[in-house]
This record gives C-alpha cells, sequence and structure tokens, in this order.
C-alpha cells in the first residue's frame, strides 16, 4: 500500500472499533450533545467508559491476533463544535492532548499482548457529516484543522486520520495541516447511497484531487459512515489500491433517514461481516477495517471472522 510501509506491521490487518458515539448514547444511555464523545474526558466516569469501550476491542484484537488502531474520541474536538459547547481553544487544545494521552496509555497498558497497534489523531468535518451547509476553501480547511493536528503530532500520535469528509477541499486541507505537523494522514470520505459524495462529487474524483493537490499525498484513503451496499465500487480500477480502510455503517437507510431516526438501527451483525469478506476481494490493499454508526463489538467480530 502506497506511503504505509512506516505505520503498518506487513501482511497484518488491522481491527479499529465500531460506533463509538452511537455506542455510547444508544447502548449505554449517555447523553452526547452535538455527538461530541471527546467531552467524556473531563469526567473520571466518562474516562473510564471510554476506556473500557476500547478495551473490547483490543481484547477482540489481540483474540484474533490482529493489528489494532486506536482511533481517538476527537471527532468533534474541533473549535465551532467546542463553541457551541462553551468550549474555547484552550479547552480544544487540551481535550485532545488528553485523548491522545488516553489512546497511548490504552497502547502501553496492552503491550504485553504483543500485537501492533497505532495512535491515530481523528479530525471530524467543520460542518454536518452528512450534509454540509458550508464549504471551506482548501486555505480555510487548513487554518481551520492545524490546531487539532499540531495537538495530535506533540501528544505522539502515528498519524492523523480525517474522518467523515464530505468534500474534496476539506480533505486536502487537512492533508496539508498533518503533513505541516509531521504526520501521516489518512482521508476517509463518506457517501451517499448512490457511491457519490454529499456534495455529488465521484469517490475517484474526489480521491485523484486530493492526491494530486496536497502538498503530502494521504498514506491510503477509507470509506466510513455508509453501508457497504452504498459504496458502488467497481471490480477492478486502479484507484482502489488506494482505499486501505472501511468503517461502515449498520444499517442500509440514507443519512437523511439516519438523521430522522430516534432508534438505532444495528443490521445484521453476521450479514456485516459476509459483506467484508467481498470488500476484501475488491480492496487489494484494505488495511483496516471496523465500524461505524450502528456497529459496536458484534459487527467487528463477525468483520475478523470473516477476513481473518
Amino acid at each position: 500500500m502506497t506511503n504505509t510501509s512506516n505505520l503498518f506491521t506487513a501482511d497484518t490487518l488491522y481491527l479499529t472499533d465500531g460506533g463509538l458515539e452511537t455506542s455510547l448514547i444508544f447502548h449505554d444511555g449517555i447523553e452526547l450533545p452535538e455527538f461530541a464523545a471527546y467531552t467524556l474526558l473531563d469526567h473520571p466516569y466518562g474516562k473510564e467508559r471510554l476506556r473500557a469501550y476500547y478495551q473490547r476491542y483490543i481484547d477482540l484484537a489481540v483474540a484474533q491476533n490482529s493489528g489494532f488502531v486506536l482511533e481517538s474520541p476527537t471527532w468533534r474536538a474541533s473549535l465551532k463544535w467546542a463553541r457551541r459547547l462553551g468550549q474555547d481553544e484552550a479547552d480544544v487544545e487540551r481535550l485532545n492532548r488528553d485523548a491522545i494521552d488516553l489512546m497511548a496509555y490504552l497502547r502501553d497498558s496492552n503491550r504485553s499482548a504483543d500485537i501492533p497497534m497505532l495512535v491515530s489523531g481523528c479530525i471530524g468535518p467543520e460542518d454536518d457529516g452528512y450534509s454540509p451547509e458550508t464549504r471551506m476553501s482548501v486555505a480555510e480547511a487548513h487554518r481551520y484543522h492545524t490546531t487539532q493536528a499540531r495537538v495530535f503530532a506533540e501528544a505522539g500520535a502515528d498519524m492523523v486520520t480525517a474522518v467523515t469528509m464530505t468534500y474534496a477541499e476539506e480533505a486536502i486541507g487537512i492533508a496539508n495541516a498533518a503533513h505541516d505537523a509531521g504526520l501521516p494522514s489518512v482521508i476517509s470520505f463518506t457517501v451517499e447511497t448512490d457511491g457519490r459524495l454529499p456534495v455529488g462529487t465521484p469517490l475517484d474524483e474526489a480521491i485523484a484531487r486530493v492526491d494530486a493537490e496536497a502538498s503530502q499525498a494521504p498514506a491510503y484513503y477509507m470509506l466510513n459512515c455508509a453501508h457497504p451496499d452504498h459504496f458502488h465500487l467497481p471490480l477492478e480500477a486502479a484507484w482502489l489500491e488506494r482505499i486501505g480502510g472501511v468503517r461502515a455503517n449498520a444499517s442500509r437507510m440514507s443519512h437523511a433517514e439516519l438523521d430522522d431516526s430516534e432508534t438505532l438501527d444495528d443490521g445484521n451483525p453476521a450479514e456485516f461481516g459476509q459483506l467484508h469478506a467481498g470488500l476484501m476481494n475488491v480492496l487489494p490493499n484494505l488495511k483496516v477495517v471496523g465500524g461505524c454508526c450502528g456497529t459496536d463489538h458484534r459487527h467487528v467480530e463477525s468483520v475478523a471472522h470473516n477476513c481473518l
């Protein structure tokens, strides 16, 4: 896989976690204003709940003898969303650093398991992850996301992963911010039921544009927050080699339907894993698998059984 030799152990599939926010809300009954899981880091119970959540997935990776990517709970931990919660830039820096510290603690406390683990600093979109009302330029996205990328680097993260990206300019800006911070980037796009980004761009065009315009091309790309049936990937295409990770939704509902739903659609975990076995045949460099909205340890365990 392009640009990943210094990140991953060769010939090892890496698991990651499932739908953090939906698990906390629907399974644990924890209220998350603005879907902001990082706010739990400010409370002893919340931090312990996060630790237990990730540990369950690490234990699964140990049992399967896979690698594991510790994706920080910082999808909402940028200034726009923090301000909605009454926080300022100092809070943003502190909580992003605390998140990486927690990931590092989990990695270090599980070293005896002898599986490769990576710490990834998670960056989410500046606007809505399903239907952005505003779109930043590359330069604006670079400025906006610089704080998180810098703090991740200072705290010792191995990489930056931008999750649920809806358009190319923001993805390029994040890739540039990560490069400035000295970290490799991973860009994860989300798609609608037609396989296109929410702004209408075909997936292959978005990937080609980011590769061409970023100051350093991402290590690889991911797909997240859509059901595997919505990816609409061709059986053969050179650009498929750039997709190294998948974090799919449990539900076949569209983004609009998910937004309107007041109950959790957790789909069919057994089928979810089987669909990933099919993705392994289409994506030659698939290296990281986990889940997104509606998924939990059952879905990731099914993926592991079908892909390892």
